[in-house]
């Protein structure tokens, strides 16, 4: 169900200290830092993501949260089943091959603002 999930920190740096820590135990490690401020943390892929809060969202954190999808006909109806309640459009469905050939997905807000992503892994 749940493919990866990625929270918000006031202090990154502190946060992944922290998670450096307390996810080694776990089998867990920094996979990727692909931008300032944003770590992924897993064992062979980044499936926990931490960022730094979002300055456009004063008063609330904006976590992340990606769920799995078989095929990219989900996707596709995932985003339809999104737009078709009013959820506001982030990212159409397409490939994003800046994350791993084959990576397709669509990202939306839910109600409460919150980046909710579907994802499938696979080719076409």
């Amino acid at each position: 169900m749940i493919d990866h999930l990625g929270i918000q920190c006031s202090d990154v740096a502190a946060s992944a200290s922290f998670y450096d820590r307390v996810l080694e135990p776990l089998g867990f490690r920094r996979l990727m830092e692909p931008a300032p401020g944003i770590i992924g943390f897993g064992d062979t892929s980044p499936d926990f993501w931490l960022g730094p809060l979002s300055d456009d969202h004063t008063g609330w954190r904006e976590d992340h949260i990606a769920f799995a999808a078989v095929d990219r006909a989900a996707v596709s109806a995932f985003f339809d089943a999104a737009v078709s309640v009013g959820a506001e459009v982030l990212h159409q469905p397409k490939e994003w091959p800046e994350y791993h050939p084959g990576y397709y997905a669509t990202f939306v807000r839910d109600p409460d603002g919150n980046n909710v992503e579907a994802v499938c892994h696979q080719p076409e």
